[in-house]
This record gives C-alpha cells, sequence and structure tokens, in this order.
C-alpha cells in the first residue's frame, strides 16, 4: 500500500477543560474519499482547522505528503496542494466569479490583495481561473457578482476556486449545506468524479451523500474517534448507531 496522502497522528487540542480533539488519528489515501461524521459539538471543525492550520494542535503531528505540516500556516499549506471549502462561504460576494477564482488562484503563489486589481490582467491567471469554472460548469457565469449567484453555485465557486490550488487534497467542510435534494446530488455526482484528480477528506452532515461517497468514514463523538472503517463496517456498528446514527441506520 502507498503511503497516505494525509497522516494525521494522536493530534489533541483542548480549550479550558473542554478537550475538543483528543488523541485522533487518520489517514487519507490517493483516489479516496474519507468522511467525518459526528454529532454538533464532536469536534469536526476543530480537527478539520487544525489540518489546514488555522489552529495548532496541543499535541500530535499532521503529515502531508511524507512532509510534517504541523507547524506550517494556512497559506503554506495551501502552497503545498492542501485545498480546503468552508462550511460558511469565505467568497468575496461584491466580486465576480472570475475574480474570486483568480484571488484563490493568485493567494498561493505570494500574491497580495493591495495588487488584485492590476492582476486582472494576468492572461495566465485569468486562463487557470477560467479552467476551474468551466470545471465546475459555471463558465458562462464568470462575469457575474457573487452575490448573484445560487447557492448551489456559490458551493461549486468554492470548489472552483480550490481547484486554482492545483491540489494534492481536498478537505471539504460540509458542501451539501443549505443544498436542496437535487443539488446534493449534483454535487455527490462531481465529487466521485473529483476524487481522481485529488483524494478528498469529507466533513457532511447529509448521510445520503456520505453513503454514497465515502471509501471509509470516521465518526466524532465529544472529540474522540469511536470508530473509522467503510459504509458497511459503521453501518453494522452498535456503538455508532447508539452515539449518531440511530437504528434506522
Amino acid at each position: 500500500m502507498t503511503d497516505p496522502v494525509l497522516s494525521v497522528q494522536g493530534i489533541s487540542k483542548s480549550f479550558g477543560a473542554v478537550c475538543a480533539s483528543d488523541g485522533i488519528s487518520l489517514d487519507l489515501r490517493q483516489g479516496e474519499i474519507h468522511a467525518i461524521i459526528g454529532p454538533n459539538g464532536a469536534g469536526k471543525s476543530t480537527l478539520i482547522a487544525q489540518i489546514c492550520g488555522g489552529l495548532r494542535p496541543d499535541a500530535g503531528r499532521i503529515d502531508f505528503l511524507g512532509r510534517d505540516i504541523t507547524g506550517l500556516s494556512v497559506p503554506a499549506r495551501a502552497r503545498l496542494g492542501l485545498a480546503r471549502t468552508f462550511q460558511i462561504s469565505a467568497l468575496a460576494m461584491e466580486d465576480t466569479a472570475l475574480q474570486n477564482a483568480m484571488l484563490g488562484a493568485l493567494m498561493p503563489r505570494g500574491g497580495r490583495l493591495g495588487f488584485f486589481r492590476p492582476v486582472l490582467r494576468n492572461a495566465a491567471l485569468r486562463d487557470t481561473a477560467m479552467q476551474a469554472l468551466e470545471r465546475v460548469g459555471l463558465a458562462d457565469q464568470a462575469a457575474l457578482r457573487t452575490a448573484e449567484l445560487s447557492h448551489g453555485q456559490r458551493r461549486q465557486l468554492e470548489i472552483a476556486v480550490a481547484l486554482t490550488l492545483r491540489p494534492r487534497a481536498f478537505v471539504m467542510d460540509e458542501p451539501m449545506a443549505g443544498m436542496g435534494s437535487d443539488g446534493s446530488r449534483q454535487m455527490t455526482a462531481f465529487l466521485e468524479g473529483l476524487r481522481e484528480e485529488a483524494p478528498i477528506l469529507l466533513v457532511e452532515h447529509d448521510m445520503d451523500a456520505v453513503f454514497a461517497l465515502a471509501d471509509r468514514i470516521t465518526v466524532l463523538v465529544y472529540g474522540r474517534c469511536i470508530a473509522t472503517g467503510t459504509v458497511a463496517e459503521i453501518r453494522a456498528s452498535r456503538e455508532v448507531r447508539e452515539a449518531y446514527l440511530g437504528e434506522d441506520a
């Protein structure tokens, strides 16, 4: 078996008396979708923040592409190819879809916001951004203000921004959030194809999507990993059903 693209080894994080991450270990392998599930307050967002660089673990280690990235910043991890989408949109609503995608392509290259307007004339950057918009089906909306896009289109735009990083792995925080059933099905189909480009660490509450996509699932409860396994193994786990899925799973 090849080495994992991303490896989380025993990371812990506490806020006062609250242990939000309690010795969590997991990995992400090439070509797979590894889902992280759990009830509200399980520590999923804290885990993702540590993986992506927004929080420093109190203990443990995070490796990406065989390199220790535990102490690296968010931009440094992005430059290595760790691409993140957010539970709550981080897009610039007054800028166009194309401008958002170009900004995403610019920042890992060391660009600064103060120089963004002149950079809009950079043909290579524009081509990279347009290719990403085409991948997610937003080429026709490139000139629209982001505020004018539908919720589902903004989710697609977030993925386009991530694609401009030429990612080696995606970390996606609830990409189905706020979508109806049709939008969730479309996003599920898109992510199924995206895994061939780079593996996906997926935090998601839409269990239909999780069960359709995931090769492996890790279940968090109160900051602790209670199970990791295939869809069948997670569905069969009594501890997981009692803690999160319920008996109908």
